[in-house]
Parts: structure tokens; sequence; C-alpha cells
């Protein structure tokens, strides 16, 4: 079962907040109305968590998150995007029309779905990371052992200095977001095994206990992976096209692709530009507070 986050709107995407769907409260039900663009796992994903406003009139407080399953009436599937790259991911429009579901479906508390938004980001950002370090690894190998084989003037094109000289830079900046992520993730790690633990003990949410049990929001760790794994996955595969030279560039070798898959993460999940205003939020919020 594929779950997926339903946010982005024709006029909210780095902005969430000024997304316009809505969730009208009708006796034990939401009925919903709004559109949704560049949904990954559209159509595929059996279970959506959708961004609304309950509450207009309050603006960022006034949205909440709800949890719909496909098949709902009142839940369709607009456009099919046609991508520069991870084609074989669906991105469709959803559309709710009149789509009414349980009040239980309702996520947390009314007005508290940017809380849940930005928990979700601060533990998903890392996967994106991780998917950039993946691209960028898989381009350099694939790059690596064409310049070994690849001869001109007599010689390896890997045995040329300046192309010794690129390798470092690449695998260092790989080596790099692989170290930051990974420190990263083992201190997520750490919470979140205690508070799932504690959720299924008490019977609670996890988003709850993890409240409690972690010592610090890793907001700004979280961007920082994201930031600088997508960065070093798009400047590596670009740079691998260089190494290449004409092959790099041609769909018949696998190096363009690379690079056109690359591209995405440094826009989803929130853009780079956004990863840069959470980390410069975060530690001027530090300073504040003398910590």
């Amino acid at each position: 079962m594929v779950f997926w986050a339903v946010a982005s709107e024709p006029e909210a995407g780095s902005d969430a907040t000024a997304q316009k769907t809505t969730a009208k409260k009708d006796g034990d039900s939401y009925v919903l109305n709004g559109t949704k663009c560049f949904i990954s796992n559209g159509e595929v994903a059996e279970t959506y968590t959708v961004f609304a406003s309950t509450n207009p009139s309050r603006g960022p407080r006034g949205i909440s998150c709800f949890i719909i399953e496909k098949g709902t009436p009142g839940l369709s599937f607009g456009k099919k995007e046609t991508k520069m790259g991870i084609r074989s991911s669906a991105t469709y429009e959803v559309v709710l029309n009149n789509c009414r579901v349980p009040a239980q479906n309702l996520l947390a508390k009314e007005g508290h779905g940017l809380f849940v938004a930005q928990a979700t980001f601060d533990m998903s950002r890392p996967g994106v990371a991780s998917q950039a370090l993946g691209i960028g690894t898989g381009a350099f190998n694939e790059a690596l052992a064409y310049a070994k084989m690849r001869q001109q003037f007599g010689q390896s094109v890997l045995s040329f200095q300046s192309s010794q000289h690129l390798v470092a830079d690449m695998a260092t900046r790989l080596e790099t977001g692989r170290a930051l992520l990974y420190s990263v993730t083992r201190a997520m790690d750490i919470d979140f095994k205690a508070a799932v633990e504690a959720s299924e003990a008490n019977g609670t949410l996890v988003y709850d206990e993890l409240k409690k049990v972690a010592k610090q929001r890793l907001t700004k760790y979280s961007a920082m992976c994201k930031l600088y794994c997508s960065d070093t996955a798009d400047w590596v595969t670009g740079k691998c096209i260089d190494l290449c030279g004409g092959i790099g560039y041609m769909q018949d070798f696998p190096i363009e692709k690379f690079h056109r898959d690359a591209k995405i993460t440094q826009i989803y999940e929130g853009t780079n530009q956004i990863q840069r205003n959470e980390i410069g939020a975060m530690i001027t919020k530090e300073l504040a507070s003398g910590k």
C-alpha cells in the first residue's frame, strides 16, 4: 500500500499557506473541495494525506490534514504530467469535488495541518537526500567506468590530471553528503525508535510521543541534508556528462538520465531556496534563545 501527501496547488507551491482547498464540517463528516497539482504517485497510491483549510479566516492556523482512501466518492485524478525526469513515478492532479470523509479521518487536530506537514518534512527530507546521493553515485560510477575505458591521445581519459581532479571533487562531495546524511538519520533513529515504542505501549500517536522524547527539532539538519545532497547530485551528474563528453549527452548512455532525475531533488519536498530559509530561520532562533 502506497501513502502520499497531497499539498501543492496551482497557487501554492513553496508558499503552502496559500492553498485554497477547503474542508467544511458537516455533521460527523468533512466535505473537501479543491484541486492539488504535481502529486507524486497520484492515482497509484491507495491512501492520501490531504491538506485543506477548515477555517480560511485563520490563514495558516486554519489548515488541517485528512486521510482519504482512493475510491472515496469525490476524489478523482486529472492531468498526468509529462516530466523531465523520474518518469517511472506517476505525477497527477488530484481533484476533490464534494469529497466527503468521516470526521475521524482528521489527522491530529483542526488547524494543526502545518505542524503535521513540518513534522513530516523533518523526517522525509533526508529521504530525498538519500535519493539524490543514489542518483549522484550511480552517475559517478558509470562515468568512472567509461573514463577508464575511453582512450584519447593514446591513454585513458581517466589518466589525465584534469580528469582526476574532477573525479576527486565529485568523490569528495558525495562522501561529504553521505557523512552528513548518515549522522543526521542516526540521530533521528534514536528519537523515532523511542517514540514508536511509546506509541505502541500507550496507544498514542507517534507524532505526540516524538514531541516528548526528542531533545531538539531536527528541522535545520534535515534541511541541510536535503539542500547539500541534492545540490551535490545536480552538480555531480552534470560533471559526469563533462567527463564522458559527447556520449554523456546521448540517450543511449545512462548519464543524461541521471542528470534529469537529479534536478527534481532540488525542487520537491521544499525547494532548496526554502531549505536555506529553514536553516537561516533556525539559526536565528537559536541565537535569540542563547542556545
